[in-house]
């Protein structure tokens, strides 16, 4: 019993080195800012990252979808081009990194919550200018890049509230805690 708490204990101890060595290299020097524990607490943020999580993962379905529907096509024996393969795996996994920006983000860094922001707004212009390329992908395809637009919109609107600029206010600005260094 005790020997598998601490195996628990030392694993957690890894994972959180592990995601602290990701946030240096995702958050830059603004890596340990957090914002106010009472920001945090706030009812208004904590359903604004329902919301976002839930529309995150909604996004993460649309992706698995279209792998799934590309791949029965190609086993029913249509060919698939390589843009849509492609275009699938990077669906997928843009989509677990703003899994992970809102994670971090949730738990109060400043950095997570710019990263999802920013990402939010760029990821449906790519997608949107790709889409519109003639014969790039099928039609399901287009479909498939609209409803991931419209999907990561939603996500930048409630990042883009009034409330939650609040919530998170800049590294410099009041408000928020950068870390003593010892």
């Amino acid at each position: 019993m005790w020997k598998r708490a601490r195996v628990a204990q030392g694993y957690r101890k890894s994972m959180e080195s592990l995601l602290r060595t990701l946030d240096r290299i995702a958050g830059g020097r603004h890596a340990d800012y957090t914002i106010p524990d009472e920001n945090l607490r706030d009812p208004r943020t904590r359903r604004a990252f329902v919301v976002i999580t839930w529309l995150l993962v909604a996004e993460f379905v649309v992706g698995v979808a279209a792998v799934v529907i590309a791949v029965v096509l190609a086993v029913g024996g249509e060919s698939i081009p390589w843009a849509v393969w492609m275009r699938s795996v990077v669906v997928l996994g843009m989509t677990v990194t703003l899994f992970y920006f809102a994670w971090r983000a949730q738990k109060g860094y400043y950095w997570a919550y710019s990263r999802l922001r920013l990402f939010s707004k760029i990821f449906p212009v790519v997608t949107l200018v790709i889409a519109a390329i003639p014969g790039l992908y099928p039609l399901w395809m287009v479909t498939e890049q609209i409803l991931f637009s419209l999907i990561l919109i939603g996500v930048a609107d409630y990042l883009d509230s009034d409330h939650m600029r609040a919530a998170f206010p800049k590294p410099g600005k009041a408000g928020g805690q950068e870390p003593a260094t010892a």
